[in-house]
């Protein structure tokens, strides 16, 4: 306890600098992911599209964060194996934190789109390994934690090839796309920005002080989207009022090229509420046990600053290196135009807030590829470059060990730095 006593400020300002190198990690390599399907389909720019993440993942990561952070802080290992050595779980979550955010720049910098959530997992179970035992982790909260990098992809695929199928069929393979594209385009915009509406309300408002009913926060998600919606037609009509129909999909796509603008929106928010929690959540364990002298509780309040703090590592990530695995993403798995990169968003951004919701960690990288995979599968299996795909999943199998190697050297420089 001497150490926490008089190290303890020296101890939360180095788990800060961690904390928010790995927050610039995922912003450099997650967040590209998440944009990139708006960058390949040439919906945005690249600065269109950084400046947009900027605002909404910083948005999802302070409104809508804390509900994960209690999963990857709590949920991974046993802390009561820490109880009368609480420096030691301090040490840990510290060397985690760094393994993963080097792991992440590293692979940005290499332009590897690989998993942020599989980086810190990873670490966590590195350290808890070599410093109380196997029996320190969580296995079957890990169990469940892995099981949905394998539901998550799937669920995305199908939420993928469900809209994508429906926009071929309400829309590209009619007599007028072009009349049907003003029609439905519209509806939506509605469902996406439903999605976006309801976490904000159910899940991030009380971060904010304000309590709704269930019933509540569903009527103003209905009447917000409704006005997005109606807003939406009224511009799509004024916009395109003399596009005539036309025999390829040009006038159709640059439609869908707005509905992009939006679901890049719901994107940046839904990958900020969940992958936040990636960074802050062993930065708030540190934090949590310094100010209460070692005393591991099951669940504390996350201190004000650390929120705001991985929100702004994320967006320093994305402006400074999220350029390589954008293009890496938007262009490397399959041809993506505006309507079929709306189609791996919405689903992205449904399965991200769906899994943010219940708590559970899950991988956004995983589950936009999966979504892609959707789109093209929708396609036929020739659409899809199949050697990228394989390239990308040797990524994530290599990044969890990654991360609990440089997690168990750290370890131990970080224990002999305190003189522990």
């Amino acid at each position: 306890m001497d150490i926490l006593a008089n190290y303890g400020t020296t101890i939360i300002l180095v788990a800060a600098l961690f904390g928010f190198l790995m927050a610039i990690g995922i912003g450099a390599n997650d967040v590209a992911n998440a944009m990139g399907t708006s960058v390949g389909s040439k919906a945005l720019t690249v600065k269109q599209a950084i400046f947009i993440a900027m605002i909404f993942e910083f948005a999802g990561a302070y409104l809508a964060g804390g509900e994960v952070t209690d999963t990857i802080r709590n949920g991974v290992i046993e802390t009561s194996f820490y109880t009368s050595h609480p420096e030691i779980l301090i040490y840990g979550m510290m060397s985690a934190l760094l393994a993963a955010g080097t792991w992440l720049l590293l692979a940005s910098y290499m332009g590897w789109p690989v998993s942020t959530t599989h980086s810190i997992i990873g670490a966590i179970i590195g350290f808890a390994c070599v410093s109380t035992g196997t029996e320190a982790v969580d296995w079957h909260s890990v169990q469940g934690i892995v099981g949905s990098w394998i539901i998550t992809p799937f669920i995305a695929g199908l939420f993928a090839y469900g809209i994508f199928v429906s926009a071929q069929r309400l829309i590209f393979d009619t007599e007028t796309p072009m009349a049907n594209a003003k029609r439905f385009v519209p509806v939506y915009m509605f469902l996406t920005t439903m999605v976006i509406a309801l976490v904000t309300i159910k899940k991030g408002l009380k971060h904010v002080g304000l309590h709704l009913t269930h019933g509540e926060a569903w009527l103003y998600s209905v009447i917000f989207s409704t006005i997005v919606m109606v807003g939406g037609y009224i511009y799509i009509q004024k916009k395109f009022a003399n596009q005539k129909e036309e025999h390829g999909f040009a006038g159709v796509e640059s439609i869908f090229s707005i509905l992009m603008v939006v679901t890049a929106c719901a994107m940046a928010f839904a990958h900020g509420s969940n992958d936040v929690a990636n960074a802050i959540g062993p930065l708030s364990a540190v934090v949590s046990t310094v100010h209460s002298m070692g005393e591991l509780t099951a669940k504390s309040e996350i201190a004000w600053w650390i929120l705001p703090l991985g929100g702004l590592g994320i967006v320093v990530g994305l402006a400074t290196m999220g350029h390589k695995v954008m293009a890496t993403v938007g262009t490397g798995i399959t041809e993506l135009t505006p309507s079929r990169g709306f189609a791996a968003q919405l689903a992205t951004a449904s399965t991200v807030v769906l899994a943010s919701g219940t708590g559970l960690p899950i991988s956004t990288t995983q589950t936009l590829v999966g979504a892609v995979l959707g789109v093209g599968f929708a396609r036929g299996i020739a659409a899809l470059n199949l050697g990228v795909v394989r390239n990308i999943v040797a990524s994530w199998i290599v990044t969890l060990p990654a991360g609990a190697v440089l997690s168990i050297v750290f370890f131990y420089a970080i224990k002999a730095a305190f003189g522990a």
